[in-house]
């Protein structure tokens, strides 16, 4: 369909495997002349990109609030895949995914349980994603009371040494 010189044409296959696959085109005018060929290259991607995380562990606690996010991401097609990084619901920035897959990113936890989700996307928009739980706690025990008994200690004797402590 179409007009001038521009025309619109459909196509709907069957069904294509995953991979590059190539369209080719031509026309004829009212005369019977056939144009030149023309085609259009595309890559039909059904499969999300393989996501890693290496660190952290999920469940992890840690007293340390400076943190990596590490791993590995792969797709399928070979196309370039986009990683991203949100804390608590927060984009930490832009992440530079390296020629084998590897990625980093540096991050600042809060005091707490934190969500992590890393997010690898394909060209093609497929996605995955992995969510890790952290815990910062740097809030240190403290010490409510220590006892001894029996006290005083017979120098051979046993003793039990008693400490309460609060967290």
């Amino acid at each position: 369909s179409g007009s001038g010189t521009t025309y619109t044409g459909t196509l709907t296959p069957s069904a294509l495997s995953d991979g590059e696959h190539t369209i080719t085109a031509y026309v004829y005018d009212w005369d019977g002349n056939k144009s030149n060929v023309a085609s259009v290259t595309f890559t039909v991607d059904t499969v999300a990109p393989t996501l890693t995380i290496s660190s952290p562990t999920d469940g992890l606690v840690t007293n340390v609030a400076a943190l990596t996010v590490s791993g590995t991401t792969n797709d399928s097609q070979g196309t370039a895949v986009t990683v991203t990084v949100s804390l608590n619901g927060t984009d930490q920035g832009a992440v530079t995914v390296g020629s084998g897959g590897a990625f980093s990113k540096a991050i600042t936890l809060a005091t707490g349980q934190n969500t992590i989700v890393v997010r690898a996307t394909d060209a093609a928009g497929k996605y995955t994603e992995v969510t890790r739980t952290v815990t910062l706690d740097q809030i240190p025990p403290s010490i409510t009371s220590i006892t001894i008994s029996p006290n005083p200690v017979d120098g051979g004797a046993t003793y039990i040494i008693s400490v309460q402590v609060s967290d």
